[in-house]
């Protein structure tokens, strides 16, 4: 895969990160147990598989992947920690389709951030891309957002903004390995639920079962690959590509829970994925332009 143009590269890895994150929602739905404890276990849980993967990889050369992070690792662990904490926090007092469509604002906080912080110049295509995908989410959950899950709303909003500022970061720093500092923030969220949840060595069989596919397994893999993805592309397009679990989130969540979705689901989620589609031919397409562009370049000197 390494022998693709970075765009294409970054954009897949991208793509099949979110793909695996899209029953997260549900997961997290489906376990019986307090916010706090919940966070716990997916802390721990999710730092182990993490940050036992690097250390049975680099051994003894481990100790200086965390350090050569620096300051930009504990800072983009402790967005992800944020965003973590909101999300479930959300789960547990709006809807799961609540909390996706308001999280779907990530891609225009990414966008802005990195125009303030990266100075980092986002394409006309893709402010296109994030109007028609938020008219697509307008669509989608129309009517749904209720004053009766103002709060959970307000944790999915500040899950957005954790989201858009972790990947920011990672964009900043995209000449090193920051899959560690994922690893790192489970240990963050481990360490701040421990003291507040209700029952935290109190869990069934189920809920660990559950908890174990979901932290150690499907969040590991997802999120690693959606942290390198801004390696290779700008992370309003990573931000816009999640869009995904915003459709996908709702689908699980009707054929496990049977949280029915309505005909705006099928249409504005038919505008969202058909918007990525052509969002990500187009950069797709300019990649190679520039490619052939730069490689004409030395022929012409000749």
């Amino acid at each position: 895969m390494k022998s693709l143009p970075p765009q294409i590269f970054g954009t897949l890895l991208t793509v099949i990160g979110v793909l695996i994150l899209t029953p997260d929602g549900l997961l997290v739905r489906l376990v019986n147990l307090d916010s706090w404890t919940l966070l716990f276990w997916r802390g721990l849980l999710f730092a182990a598989a993490i940050l036992g993967f690097y250390l049975l990889r680099y051994r003894s050369q481990f100790p200086f992947i965390l350090k050569r992070m620096g300051w930009r690792g504990g800072q983009a662990a402790a967005f992800f920690t944020s965003s973590t904490i909101f999300f479930v926090l959300a789960i547990h007092n709006t809807t799961v389709a609540n909390t996706l469509v308001i999280i779907a604002a990530a891609p225009l906080c990414s966008a802005v951030i990195s125009r303030i912080f990266l100075k980092e110049t986002v394409l006309g295509s893709t402010w296109l891309a994030i109007l028609i995908s938020c008219g697509g989410i307008s669509i989608l959950f129309l009517g749904n957002l209720s004053s009766d899950n103002r709060i959970g709303d307000f944790f999915a909003f500040c899950c957005a903004l954790s989201i858009a500022s972790q990947i920011t970061t990672v964009r900043l720093a995209k000449n090193v390995d920051m899959v560690p500092s994922l690893g790192i923030s489970g240990l963050m969220i481990a360490a701040i639920a421990l003291p507040l949840a209700a029952t935290p060595f109190d869990i069934t069989s189920r809920d660990f079962s559950i908890l174990f596919l979901l932290a150690f397994i499907i969040l590991p893999i997802s999120f690693g690959l959606i942290t390198i993805g801004p390696r290779y592309i700008p992370a309003a397009e990573v931000s816009l590509i999640m869009l995904l679990e915003t459709f996908l989130g709702p689908i699980w969540a009707w054929l496990v829970i049977d949280e029915m979705p309505e005909k705006e689901t099928i249409i504005g989620g038919a505008l969202i994925i058909s918007t990525l589609i052509c969002h990500t031919l187009y950069t797709a397409r300019r990649a190679k332009q520039r490619i052939k562009k730069s490689e004409a370049v030395p022929s012409k000197i000749k």
